[in-house]
């Protein structure tokens, strides 16, 4: 006796990027809640708002630090995103490597932007 068929065995292909990239977006987003806090913390406390108190938040090597780390797991967050968006609805290999590198570029170029605006390079 056989068994029946019903449908074609699912074949998986794809990187099996998984698990890793779902524990990256949420440890990433974590990261990115409590710079919030910390930052609304501080907005919150001290003195009138203006343009010295941005600056002295950001004055602090800790905060710049602090900083760092988020915008380069903002980078990272954005990246796992868009590469699977991409990778899930772009099915033109060509237009979907297009637009990976364009991402890519676009995501190092704002790094190096938000690096000189907190170190003032």
């Amino acid at each position: 006796m056989t068994t029946p068929n019903y449908g074609s065995k699912r074949v998986v292909t794809g990187a099996h990027y998984g698990l890793r990239d779902w524990l990256a977006q949420r440890v990433t987003a974590v990261l990115m809640a409590l710079f919030t806090v910390a930052l609304v913390l501080q907005l919150l406390l001290g003195a009138k708002m203006g343009h010295a108190k941005w600056q002295g938040i950001f004055s602090a090597q800790w905060m710049k630090l602090l900083t760092f780390v988020t915008i380069i797991a903002l980078l990272y967050h954005v990246w796992v995103g868009m590469r699977d968006v991409l990778m899930d609805y772009v099915k033109h290999v060509g237009v979907k490597l297009a637009l990976q590198v364009a991402t890519i570029v676009w995501l190092v170029g704002c790094g190096g932007w938000a690096v000189q605006v907190l170190w003032r390079l």
